[in-house]
């Protein structure tokens, strides 16, 4: 498709008298497909030349001479439209997807360059929630998509280790703790610890007291304070892992707050040494007031260290160890005052890679009328979310069904998807309401849906009694005429561009919306074009048609972290 639309933008180049470069990005997909195969506005020309851009439309079209790829141009209002010879979009592009197959829609754009991701990080000692959710997904999502455009990426899963609340539990464990009930129940016995101290010091004050002494006192290393908190986190991390593997989410750097524990205190000397500390009243901070930004806390006055020290002990590490040419931390919109601090005062420090580090926002996640709080023991589990949405998805093959090999496999794949396609469908940056009735439906926006296109596809091939795999032409894409063809055709040929912006933009949804696009092509070509039964060169063009659209369904449904089952 590159090489076509190449030969475009020189044809055009030539007719309004602007360079190739400009001519290739002005070319888009026109708004009406019946109009032709590509499109080029010629607002910003009119306004350069300032004419009507109307005229210069049709005295471009009139000096064009076509020859292949090249079948017609035309001028419809300000756009010049340019149609290619029937067959020679689907040619290239089908032909691109059979050879390169599980590779389509990547590239090597970010071959050499390092991004470093941080997302997921929940806090040790606390249910891993459905509030997790968005962050973890979102973030693996980005990572793959990065990784298909060549960059390296090292996935960082930044555990909430360290803290007063973990001199909370320490007391708390001290006080009414049982080892047997930790081994047998984990974190929920964990956070029935940490609720119950927090309902005892409203009558108890001293208690806050005691658990900040004892936060004090695993700072400095207390081999006591030192060996519970370890089993604590030794307990989070291998529910972690659970939670990790059922959604195929995976980290190259496993670490938590604790681990820059020895690093930080050559940060708090570096401010101190460029003068960037002041004494408050009950901390050290730096005044960041004159940007707009308030104060970033530093150190409390029990020297004890908070959120923004240890994430700048986290930056200055990941760069020094990765040399990243971005760092993206995937972390709810909540939280953007500080992340707009953590970059001020690393550009405060005279750290260049402060100007490569994102803050990736997203929405509240919300689940109907449930109400979240870990304190008061208000928490709903990800992994009973994710276990329920496969139990209704096995209900509905039961249903469906019930003779389905391997169903117990295709449940998990489609409960598991709709989850996490429910919160990757949206802008990221948009609040998501958790609906089951919506999210595991067949019909509409959702993974289920995607999925059932991608199995559809392979029915047919089953129905032929063909291997999908072998299916190696010669084609006779010319008969792919058709406007439901032509869209089809049109939509897989997008799909690399997609993964582009979803890449610039760090949006998984980009990727989701086109995808849905591209399943609702399909339905039509469904509608108009029958596939077995018509002339053998007719359905083999169209087997490699709908075998290129299974291809980029499956390719960007990997990219969400999505499995494509053949059957459902």
């Amino acid at each position: 498709m590159e090489t076509l639309k190449e030969r475009v933008a020189e044809a055009a180049a030539g007719a309004l008298g602007i360079t190739l470069e400009e001519a290739r990005d002005a070319l888009e997909p026109p708004r009406d497909p019946r109009l032709g195969d590509l499109a080029l506005p010629c607002f910003a020309l009119a306004k350069r030349q300032k004419r009507n851009p109307a005229e210069i439309a049709a005295a471009a079209a009139a000096r064009i001479v076509c020859a292949p790829p090249l079948a017609a141009v035309r001028a419809a209002g300000p756009y010049l439209n340019f149609c290619l010879v029937p067959g020679a979009v689907a040619a290239a592009v089908i032909g691109r997807v059979l050879a390169e197959g599980p590779a389509y829609g990547g590239s090597r754009a970010g071959a050499g360059q390092t991004v470093v991701i941080d997302f997921s990080s929940p806090n040790i000692a606390k249910p891993f929630g459905i509030h997790h959710l968005r962050s973890t997904v979102i973030g693996a999502a980005i990572g793959r998509i990065l990784r298909a455009r060549g960059h390296d990426v090292v996935g960082v899963n930044h555990l909430g280790d360290w803290g007063t609340q973990f001199g909370q539990l320490i007391v708390a464990f001290r006080r009414w703790g049982d080892e047997g009930r930790l081994a047998a129940e984990k974190i929920p016995y964990l956070l029935e610890l940490y609720v119950r101290f927090n309902a005892e010091r409203k009558a108890q004050p001293a208690l806050q007291e005691e658990a900040r002494a004892a936060f004090r006192a695993l700072e400095q290393g207390d081999a006591e304070a030192r060996a519970l908190w370890r089993r604590f986190r030794e307990v989070s991390e291998a529910e972690f892992r659970r939670i990790y593997e059922l959604l195929g989410v995976r980290f190259e750097h496993f670490t938590g707050e604790s681990f820059y524990e020895e690093r930080m205190p050559a940060v708090v000397a570096e401010l101190e040494r460029q003068g960037l500390l002041v004494e408050s009243e009950d901390a050290t901070i730096v005044d960041l007031s004159a940007d707009g930004l308030g104060v970033s806390i530093i150190k409390k006055a029990d020297d004890s260290t908070l959120y923004m020290t240890r994430d700048l002990a986290a930056a200055i590490y990941r760069f020094e160890t990765f040399r990243f040419v971005h760092a993206l931390y995937v972390v709810g919109a909540a939280q953007t005052l500080h992340f707009r601090q953590l970059f001020r005062v690393l550009e405060l420090l005279g750290r260049p890679f402060a100007r490569d580090l994102v803050h990736v926002p997203f929405g509240l996640l919300r689940f109907r009328d449930a109400k979240m709080s870990t304190r008061e023991g208000r928490v709903i589990y990800l992994e009973d979310v994710l276990q329920r949405a496969v139990e209704l998805a096995r209900q509905k093959i039961r249903e469906k069904n019930p003779d389905l090999a391997d169903a117990e496999r295709v449940a998990r794949a489609v409960g598991i998807g709709a989850v996490v396609f429910n919160d990757l469908k949206n802008r990221r940056i948009k609040d998501v309401t958790f609906d089951w009735d919506e999210l595991l439906a067949f019909e509409g926006d959702t993974g289920p849906y995607l999925q059932y296109a991608h199995a559809r596809i392979a029915s047919v091939f089953r129905k032929a009694g063909r291997d999908p795999a072998a299916l190696a032409g010669p084609f006779c894409f010319a008969l792919l005429d058709s406007l439901a063809e032509r869209d089809v055709t049109r939509a897989v040929a997008l799909y690399p561009e997609a993964v582009a912006r979803a890449a610039a933009e760090y949006e998984p949804s980009v990727v989701s919306q086109h995808l849905l696009d591209l399943a609702a092509v399909l339905n039509r070509f469904y509608i108009e074009c029958r596939i077995l039964g018509v002339e053998p060169a007719l359905s083999e063009a169209r087997l490699a048609l709908v075998r290129a659209a299974q291809i980029t369904i499956k390719n960007g449904l990997a990219l969400l972290g999505i499995e494509a089952p053949d059957e459902m």
